[in-house]
């Protein structure tokens, strides 16, 4: 079983999310576990507070690595190697259908998700073991990135997919009936060549419209 493990200040952001359709059945044949862990239950005041003002000055708030680097100690697996802590931030490494391979095949990955300016620098260099980016722009937190690495992850686990091609097949271009459709005055009809029944080259052509 892959554990997911999710430190974050809003775990109510994954409720729908990880009990809904595939991750739910994912979890409920014991393929996944998604575990969510709220950051401020590693707070060291009665006000539960995770972030504080940047040395140096700027705006806004930074996430402290004190609650962070509590919360990883108490999430991570303690007997197995096979674990991985991430750390989303648009500075990070492009993730991709490679290292979802990777990740598959571990026991568990714990996720870091920053909020607010940021996350103390010392959480990137001493904590996490990758520093992660889904692209280049700039969330309101890792929440989403994690949502997302999940899925990605999940679908590579075996038996999470019904059919293992399915999971690692890139999309590409697809129709279904009608055969042919009016789309305001032009009469629209599905490629001759997924008609013909000739499997090679139907998968020339969908080959060159992914």
């Amino acid at each position: 079983m892959l554990k997911f493990d999710v430190i974050t200040i809003f775990p109510d952001i994954f409720k729908g999310f990880v009990e809904e359709s595939l991750l739910a059945r994912g979890q409920a044949k014991k393929l996944i576990k998604i575990n969510l862990h709220n950051l401020r239950k590693w707070a060291n005041d009665k006000h539960q507070t995770v972030d504080d003002r940047p040395f140096g000055g700027g705006p806004g708030m930074v996430m402290k690595v004190e609650p962070i680097m509590k919360a990883v100690k108490a999430v991570s697996s303690k007997t197995s190697k096979k674990t991985k802590v991430i750390l989303f931030s648009p500075r990070g490494k492009k993730f991709n259908q490679e290292m979802a391979k990777k990740w598959a095949k571990l026991d568990q990955v714990v996720f870091i998700c920053g909020r607010y300016e940021g996350v103390d620098e010392r959480v990137a260099d001493y904590l996490a073991d990758e520093v992660v980016s889904i692209g280049d722009y700039v969330l309101n937190g890792g929440e989403v990135a994690a949502m997302i690495v999940m899925e990605a992850v999940s679908r590579l686990v075996p038996g999470f997919i019904a059919k293992k091609e399915s999971a690692e097949k890139f999309d590409h271009a697809q129709f279904t009936r009608p055969e042919q459709l009016v789309i305001g005055k032009k009469k629209i009809s599905v490629p001759k060549v997924l008609l013909s029944g000739d499997h090679k080259k139907i998968e020339e052509w969908r080959d060159g419209h992914k």
